[in-house]
């Protein structure tokens, strides 16, 4: 009889141990993805900051330099284009577009000292580099979430929970190829 509560009580301990292993193992991958989720909201966060930013500087620079009329068609299609992204790779491509025709649009006005002297354009063009820095800051606090919730779903014994509970991957939010080339302006 003891020996049979004794193998029981065994039993028992291991599937508590094996319960406990399971969902503390669960709930860390799901606390991780929720970082990912978060870290990629604050880069859609400052993404439309820049979005709301850019109707305002192109009617300052439009102002001073309304024969440039390709350039501003150019961020207002690459702007559209960021908006309706659908996928991590469609934000990241369409992003690429627009930053390219806004530092295209700076470059102009760089042509025009009295937009320069503008006040307003100042103070857009200083919210515009301030926003720039935190997407930049909000990308790769994203890519470290996305790091560290892709090396936890990959190591033993949590590639098996992982596995069970359908946890995958995450896409890195990568820059464009040719990225650190310095972009050619022509006027």
């Amino acid at each position: 009889m003891k020996s049979g509560f004794r193998g029981i009580l065994i039993v028992v301990l291991v599937v508590i141990v094996l319960a406990v292993f399971v969902f503390s193992n669960y709930n860390g991958l799901v606390a991780s993805e929720e970082a990912v989720n978060s870290a990629w909201s604050q880069v859609e966060n400052q993404l439309q900051r820049r979005m709301d930013l850019i109707p305002n500087l192109v009617s300052t620079v439009k102002g001073y330099a309304a024969h440039e009329e390709e350039i501003f068609t150019e961020v207002a299609r690459a702007r559209e284009k960021l908006f309706g992204a659908g996928s991590l790779s469609e934000m990241a491509d369409a992003d690429r577009e627009l930053s390219g025709a806004l530092s295209r649009l700076i470059a102009i006005a760089e042509n025009y000292p009295q937009l320069k002297a503008d006040a307003n354009f100042r103070q857009l063009s200083d919210e515009l580099a301030g926003t720039e820095n935190r997407i930049a800051t909000s990308r790769m606090d994203y890519n470290n979430a996305v790091q560290s919730y892709n090396t936890k779903i990959r190591r033993f014994p949590t590639v098996i929970i992982a596995g069970i509970f359908g946890f995958e991957k995450k896409d890195y939010f990568n820059a464009a190829e040719g990225a650190g080339q310095v972009p050619s302006v022509d006027f």
